[in-house]
């Protein structure tokens, strides 16, 4: 039969034929569905039309962007301005309506990045139609469809077991139950459960929303921007912010209302003009631009970010954990010599190793190499076999052919030989040189013995070797330059895995991790002295996260086999690459579509430049937040006229905050993210806008006294506003820090529009500031001047008294 490429049929009913090797201990196999019976399950809609994770639609795009607290007090206040007083006082709503515009746009380019990412790294289960194996994608999979699984395939809907050959599948995400379960036909298998041995296929009973996964995760696995401390902490921000606004915003309205008897539009205006200023509009906003744009960025590179806090959660790592194969080395063996052991003939062996290849249907890399290297015989014919699993290390076969009848197991030496064997000293040697070895033995017992491997009989040393990814050393190096501790945890004998971690400069004596503590703690402490461990179990992988876990660190883990799976779910953040198993790439927030390792440093740093970027600007953001309700609440107990209109803050803050804040949430930022969010963003706004507030009203009052007259409350508000302005752009200067060519640009460019203003008669006439005379003018300065160095003053105590 000609066969052509799975991957490129996508529709359900007519999928490209992709070849399925054909297990020899059965003679018949169930046909599958007809065309004609998949078009009707479509027609009736019993097709597995789950939920597209990591999407969301426009219109909820649109409505999460739109529809928001603070948009309705915006939107009120901006309908009231427009009504009562000149266009330029309503210029804060239309910065809103450009905000929210940027904020939809951005997150629908980032969906589309997923939502295409997505495709790409979608898995393609493999169902039978008219008696031929094909792929297609999950979501065409239609009730009562034969489906074929092998070693890490996830079972993507419910069914009952129809064919089964060394099946054992994986429960513990959905049942907590830590043991493979082994299959029959007959047993039910549940959707979200993974193949970690043997192979078979199961006929789908449940599909699309009434499978078992879908109804435990339809709501977890929609796209989301929550979950993080950084959305979080801005959250409860935000929460305070209104219980502030609220009484503070009664007040200063009363105030101006009823106690000051001005005009009405005017009061209005400076009511409005008191309350705009209060909500911190552009840091949610901000906060979804940097981190769609960070989706944007990593999309570019092939990396599809699964849950977008993943781009926080990383930037927050201190410790990776590495899977030798697939990380450090590239996913493909050869195999290098065939050393024979007590007598026996290589061209045997070899016929040996095809057979045991050919019983495979689904080989992993090892027996991949082998099969390249050691061609099938047909003379001899599988009438039993045990599939490979990670947590026993070996697998095995038994024959007949050339007159005989014989069982054989391949896997790692140091676990079907007895300490102290012959064999063991030449793999020690070669493990030394970083390459792996595979101990080819011939049985003295039957295949399902629990205790097959007693008094095996040594054949052969099958020795591969493993290519290192050329952009591992550059990696690891990155990581120690960052601060974050590397540690390999592999299933491959310790030596060789010590000598390939030392080739990609990861220095330290490699742990057998037979020999690790059972306990938590006493494991972390081993954890923490050593850098390379071997021989570990998926199990052990899943408990050494843990152990790391309790000792405060943030872990990654990465990983491609279906042996991580375990450690992948458990970690802080799971990264798979593209080529890894089904099972890794689902349960994975980060897969690396490319397989490329050295795609890593660009996901840390994507995710130190969000966070360390948010938490500069939501000072600025949050500063101006404490000023205007102290204002307020200034105003109001003072019994004076509020300071500004609307115009007045709309240009400060676009000025020292809005444009600035745009180009320092983009800015490259290697600073690794710090917990506390909220308790490090409020130690310096608290201050800097007490600082802001008093030194602002100060000259407001003193220009009280100082000018008289009809144009007094101009001149009042003009004065009051540059003390204001100069206090904002040292704040701004101060967050801006460290200086580079272009931060310095920045600074001087908000400085210089804000000179234009006070110098084009056009713009002072549109903005109502006209600096009047220069005692005053130059009062403000001073008082901007003395608040300036307060404000180093204080913020120098504040970093010495609570540290981050």
């Amino acid at each position: 039969m000609a066969h052509t490429d799975a991957g490129a049929e996508l529709d359900p009913v007519h999928p490209v034929p992709v070849p399925f090797p054909v297990p020899p201990t059965r003679a018949t196999r169930p046909e599958g569905l007809t065309r004609a019976e998949v078009a009707e399950r479509l027609a009736r809609g019993e097709v597995n039309d789950v939920p597209v994770r990591s999407s969301r639609s426009l219109a909820d795009i649109v409505r999460a962007n739109v529809l928001t607290r603070f948009n309705a007090i915006i939107g009120v206040l901006w309908l009231i301005m427009l009504c009562v007083a000149p266009i330029q006082d309503s210029l804060f709503g239309f910065v809103i309506l450009a905000n929210t515009g940027i904020g939809i746009l951005q997150e629908w380019r980032a969906k589309q990045t997923l939502d295409s990412l997505a495709v790409i790294g979608e898995a393609r289960p493999t169902v039978r139609r008219d008696g031929t194996a094909v792929a297609i994608p999950t979501s065409g999979i239609v009730l009562d469809d034969v489906i074929e699984v092998g070693p890490g395939d996830k079972v993507a809907v419910d069914g009952a077991c129809v064919e089964a050959d060394g099946l054992e599948i994986d429960e513990s995400l959905l049942t907590g139950e830590a043991d493979p379960v082994a299959k029959r036909p007959g047993d039910h298998v549940m959707s979200g459960s993974f193949v970690v041995a043997g192979g078979g296929a199961f006929q789908a009973t449940r599909v699309g929303r009434e499978a078992y996964a879908a109804r435990l995760a339809e709501e977890a696995s929609r796209f989301t921007l929550v979950h993080s401390e950084l959305r979080t902490g801005i959250s409860t921000i935000l929460k305070y912010v209104t219980w502030m606004m609220v009484p503070t915003a009664v007040g200063l309205v009363i105030s101006q209302l009823v106690v000051k008897d001005t005009d009405l539009r005017e009061s209005l205006a400076r009511t409005v003009g008191g309350i705009v200023p209060m909500v911190p509009e552009g840091l949610v906003l901000l906060t979804s631009v940097a981190f769609a744009i960070g989706v944007i960025r990593l999309g570019r590179k092939q990396c599809l970010v699964q849950e977008l806090p993943a781009i926080e959660g990383l930037a927050r790592v201190d410790t990776v954990c590495l899977d030798k194969t697939g990380t450090l080395t590239e996913g493909g063996m050869d195999v290098t010599e065939l050393r024979t052991l007590n007598g026996h003939d290589e061209s045997y062996v070899r016929q040996v190793l095809g057979a045991l290849g050919e019983s495979d249907p689904r080989p992993n890399a090892s027996l991949r190499a082998i099969i390249d290297a050691c061609p099938d015989s047909e003379e001899w014919r599988c009438v039993e076999s045990l599939p490979f699993s990670s947590a026993r290390k070996y697998s095995g076969a038994s024959f007949e052919g050339n007159g005989e009848s014989s069982t054989w197991l391949l896997g790692a030496p140091d676990v079907l030989l007895p300490a102290g064997a012959p064999a063991l000293a030449q793999t020690g040697q070669l493990n030394e040189r970083g390459l792996r070895v595979l101990l080819l033995a011939r049985a003295a017992r039957e295949l399902d013995d629990p205790e097959v491997a007693r008094d095996a009989v040594p054949a052969a040393l099958v020795v591969l070797e493993q290519r290192l990814r050329p952009d591992a050393a550059d990696t690891l190096r990155y990581f120690a330059e960052q601060n974050v501790r590397a540690k390999v945890i592999s299933g491959d004998n310790a030596v060789s895995v010590g000598a390939v971690a030392a080739k990609a400069g990861l220095a330290g004596a490699a742990v057998d991790a037979r020999r690790l503590s059972a306990g938590r703690e006493a494991m972390a402490r081993e954890l923490d002295e050593g850098a390379v461990f071997g021989r570990v179990t998926p199990q052990q992988k899943r408990d050494m996260v843990g152990a790391l876990q309790s000792r405060g660190h943030t872990v990654a883990m990465t990983g491609d086999g279906v042996n991580d799976v375990l450690a992948l779910k458990d970690a802080d953040i799971g990264v798979s690459m593209g080529s890894g198993s089904e099972a890794t790439r689902a349960v994975a927030q980060i897969v690396l579509l490319d397989n490329s390792f050295a795609v890593l440093p660009s996901v840390v740093a994507e995710g130190r430049r969000v966070i360390g970027n948010i938490t500069r600007v939501a000072t600025l953001f949050l500063v101006k937040t404490v000023y205007s309700v102290l204002l307020a609440v200034l105003v109001v107990c003072s019994q004076v006229d509020y300071p500004f209109l609307p115009r007045h803050l709309t240009l400060l803050s676009t000025l020292t905050i809005g444009v600035p804040a745009f180009f320092l949430a983009l800015a490259p930022n290697t600073e690794r993210a710090r917990p506390h969010f909220v308790r490090r963003v409020m130690r310096y706004a608290v201050p800097g806008g007490l600082v802001a507030a008093v030194a602002t009203f100060v000259t407001y009052l003193i220009a009280r006294h100082h000018y008289t007259g009809p144009k007094a409350l101009d001149a009042e508000t003009s004065a009051a506003t540059l003390t204001l302005f100069l206090v904002s752009m040292w704040v701004l200067a101060i967050i801006a820090r460290p200086y580079t060519w272009w931060r310095i640009a920045l600074v001087a460019a908000m400085g210089g529009a804000f000179v234009c203003v006070l110098a084009v008669p056009a713009l002072q006439h549109f903005f109502a500031l006209r600096l009047v005379g220069t005692a005053m003018p130059w009062l403000a300065v001073g008082t901007a001047v003395a608040a300036a160095a307060v404000l180093e003053l204080l913020w120098k105590w504040v970093a010495h008294r609570f540290p981050a």
